[in-house]
This record gives C-alpha cells, sequence and structure tokens, in this order.
C-alpha cells in the first residue's frame, strides 16, 4: 500500500474493508487479504468483524475518538455510567482506558491493546434520554447516573456514592427520568438525591 493510501486512512479514526478498497483501488477480496496481511505486521488493528484502525493513530487517540468507537463497537449503544459521569464531572473518579455503555443487543466486552469497552444490556423500557454530541451518543448525566443507580439496585454494577456530586445533578429532570424504572431502583436514587 502507498504512503498516500495510508495518509488517506490516517484522516479517518476507523474504516472498513470497502474503506480500504476505495482507498487504494482493489477489490473487496484483495482489502480483505491486505487488512489480514497488515493486521498480523502490526500496521492496522482489527478491533471486530470489518471495523479497523491504524495502529499509529491509536496511541494518539482522545477520549472522545474512544468515545466514539464505543457507539460503533456495538450498535446501538450510548456512553453512560461512570465514563459519562466524569465526562460531565459528576464523580471524582476518572477511569483510564476504561469506557462504559449501555446497550440494547447484549451485554459484552471488549479488549482492544489494554483499553476495555464495557457494555450492559438493558430493557428498552429505560433505553432513552441520551444525546448526540459531536457525533458520539451519550447519556445526559441525569440518565447515566440513574443507569448507574438501576444496574446497582439489580447487584449487577458495582458504584461509588462517596464520589459523586449529586448537585450537579438537575433534580427536576431526575424526577421525570426516575418514573420510568422499577421501585427497587427509585427507592435508592431517592435516598441518594432526597426526592420522592
Amino acid at each position: 500500500m502507498k504512503y498516500a493510501q495510508l495518509r488517506r486512512l490516517q484522516e479517518k479514526p476507523y474504516f472498513t474493508i470497502a474503506n480500504l478498497a476505495n482507498i487504494a483501488g482493489i477489490s473487496l477480496e484483495s482489502a480483505r487479504v491486505l487488512a489480514s496481511r497488515y493486521v498480523k505486521s502490526g500496521v492496522f488493528i482489527r478491533l471486530k468483524n470489518n471495523f479497523y484502525v491504524l495502529d499509529q493513530n491509536w496511541g494518539n487517540f482522545r477520549r472522545e475518538d474512544f468515545f466514539a468507537l464505543s457507539n460503533y463497537l456495538q450498535v446501538p449503544s450510548y456512553i453512560s455510567l461512570m465514563t459519562a459521569l466524569s465526562f460531565y464531572e459528576v464523580t471524582t473518579q476518572s477511569p483510564r482506558n476504561f469506557f462504559e455503555s449501555i446497550s440494547l443487543k447484549r451485554s459484552q466486552r471488549f479488549e482492544i491493546k489494554g483499553v476495555i469497552f464495557n457494555y450492559h444490556k438493558v430493557k428498552k423500557t429505560v433505553y432513552f434520554d441520551f444525546i448526540r454530541k459531536d457525533n458520539i451518543f451519550i447519556a445526559t448525566k441525569e440518565k447515566a447516573f440513574m443507569d448507574a443507580v438501576y444496574l446497582f439496585s439489580f447487584g449487577k454494577y458495582k458504584l461509588d456514592f462517596a464520589s459523586l456530586n449529586i448537585e450537579r445533578l438537575d433534580m427536576q429532570r431526575l424526577k421525570k427520568i426516575i418514573k420510568a424504572y422499577p421501585l427497587k431502583t427509585r427507592q435508592i436514587a431517592g435516598k441518594i438525591c432526597g426526592i420522592s
């Protein structure tokens, strides 16, 4: 592959076999062979089937680049839990190289070059209140809090309540969101936030 073609791939945070075929001017089958060869030689990192990044880009990714990758590794999903709470500065915990998302399909974990992408499946009834910000799907801070309490209330998530700055949450928005959750979750959230 020519240097100019690699430079075009470098401009993308991630790419597919079709992108590679288009940039290199080769067939899809040839692009698959090329991608496999480049993964073995360490030029490409295979994230999942038909989903790659350049190894040289990986070390320069910003938090937002990893957020975007999180959204694409499992679709549909949105950034939430402590990852979103840290982004909004609602928690003092700042998990490095660990990105948490909420998903409709399945609970799953990807580990790629020391970076962990963790997905928690939730019911469709509580899959809401996320926004698209700079092409990234992320929970509102109130929803990230409720997602964490929801999973905690069923023993599926560890939550350090002492690390949270509850005053940064909009209580009016929280009162609307909380109604969608089971009683057990509502009781825990209500106790923490002083709302009913």
